[in-house]
């Protein structure tokens, strides 16, 4: 079985969060919210939007990526933005990889985006970017397509 790794860089949306929390429990991915969070995990919205698969998440709260870098030094992280010309689906997804995603109104910042690493979701020209939680469940089940469950 593959683990995925789902990290939430300055989430804003608890209602987003929250799906995203249930899409982790559903597939045995953990969870990472990375920063300063736009709400509070005690969030009727938050919590209402993860229902009651809550307990079945893997969930970690980490005050920086650096953090995470140090923790996980032999992973790969991948950075999902609207910048980057790399499809996801071009990548081969291997154990323990992290699939990092942006704050909903802003994305993530420069120093990630520019990385080898940034990879994007196709869609239509003009248009500004997908819904966080569709992002998370499109590259968690491109991940899990090449890999299992």
């Amino acid at each position: 079985m593959s683990k995925i790794n789902v990290v939430l860089y300055e989430p804003e949306i608890p209602q987003n969060t929250g799906n995203i929390a249930r899409l982790c429990a559903c597939c045995g991915a953990s969870l990472y919210l990375v920063g300063k969070l736009g709400f509070s995990l005690s969030s009727k919205y938050t919590k209402r939007a993860g229902l009651d698969y809550w307990d079945s998440v893997d969930l970690h709260k980490v005050d920086c990526m650096d953090d995470l870098y140090r923790e996980f030094p032999n992973s790969t992280f991948y950075y999902l933005t609207t910048k980057s010309k790399k499809l996801y689906t071009d990548i081969k997804y291997k154990d323990g990889d992290f699939f990092v995603f942006g704050p909903e109104t802003r994305g993530l910042p420069d120093e990630y985006v520019k990385k080898d690493t940034a990879v994007t979701i196709p869609m239509k020209e003009g248009q500004r970017s997908l819904n966080l939680s569709n992002s998370v469940a499109i590259t968690v089940y491109e991940a899990i397509r090449q890999n299992g469950i």
